[in-house]
């Protein structure tokens, strides 16, 4: 927890850098709206065809912004889902009440302190948008809700863990998958709530995800305590920005990875052989659910390892 306490005004550098990049040119088709009060960025292969796709709903991390992972919004776009970002309250940029100074509600550093309470508003900014976005002129004939994935990275991921049920309180029903990108998961080991979790996850992080990582894989961490289907997926040399735009060798596996769990779930696409074994940058590849198990998770199978 030091490595939490200590990196804080770390973090608040590195978000300014990726607000930075944020204004880099758009690869893909983007605009921003305005649904349900928030400012809103949405990602499709056809911003103006009246055809239903299946949603990606994205949470960014704290003092992050909605355009701050664009290279995997724009991976989801192209694989065909239409992707929703909102700017939480929290966010520095894009609508958001934060500045670079503003501390979290609660210190990262003492996950016992938190509860269902704690950024309860961006569990509300989710529940509102997709209320939003089915009656939606814009977007009700393009959005197929019934066919939703959440996707957060860091206090993102603890938004989106939490919505699909790791705070009870908080569930929204009809979620298909739920991506955790290096997740501030520790609140909801502290309180042992992850096994309320009603949907298929996968979590990431990386060997230089110090703050992170360690809590998702160690013996009774993150992946033990979630119940199958789960994944999860330690990308080599990564740290707790990797899943931002700033530059990173991981980006492609991070993508292909995301989707292809995605695909499987949300779309209900047969499962793409990748979610069975690790790529070359990734050092440890665990997986337990319907398609196997890794000889970590008892199956006596071959673990699926990449680096040494």
């Amino acid at each position: 927890m030091r490595c939490l306490r200590s990196g804080y005004a770390r973090f608040s550098v590195l978000a300014a850098i990726v607000w930075l990049l944020t204004v880099a040119r758009a690869q893909a088709a983007e605009e921003t709206v305005t649904l349900a009060g928030l400012i809103v960025t949405v990602w499709s292969e056809d911003l103006g065809a009246n055809v239903r796709k299946p949603v990606i709903i994205f949470s960014h991390g704290f003092h992050g912004c909605a355009t701050q992972s664009r290279f995997l919004m724009e991976a989801f776009a192209s694989a065909g889902y239409i992707v929703f970002a909102p700017n939480h309250h929290d966010a520095t940029c894009g609508g958001g009440e934060s500045t670079w100074l503003t501390r979290p509600e609660l210190p990262f550093g003492k996950p016992t302190q938190w509860t269902d309470t704690a950024y309860r508003d961006r569990a509300e900014d989710i529940r509102h948008l997709i209320d939003a976005i089915r009656s939606d002129a814009q977007f009700r004939n393009r959005a197929d809700t019934a066919r939703i994935g959440l996707a957060g990275h860091s206090l993102g991921g603890y938004t989106v863990l939490g919505l699909a049920g790791a705070w009870p309180s908080w569930k929204l029903p009809g979620v298909k998958a739920v991506l955790a990108l290096s997740p501030y998961s520790q609140p909801f080991l502290s309180h042992g709530t992850l096994a309320n979790l009603s949907a298929p996850v996968m979590y990431q992080g990386g060997t230089r995800d110090f703050g992170i990582t360690p809590s998702l894989d160690r013996s009774k961490g993150s992946y033990d305590l979630s119940p199958q289907p789960k994944y999860f997926v330690e990308f080599h040399r990564a740290g707790h920005m990797a899943w931002t735009n700033l530059p990173s060798s991981v980006h492609q596996d991070i993508s292909a990875y995301a989707v292809a769990f995605m695909n499987h779930y949300v779309k209900g696409e047969e499962a793409d052989p990748i979610l069975t074994r690790a790529l070359p940058d990734v050092v440890q590849f665990r997986y337990a659910s319907e398609i196997g198990h890794s000889a970590k998770d008892g199956s006596g199978t071959r673990s699926a390892i990449g680096l040494p």
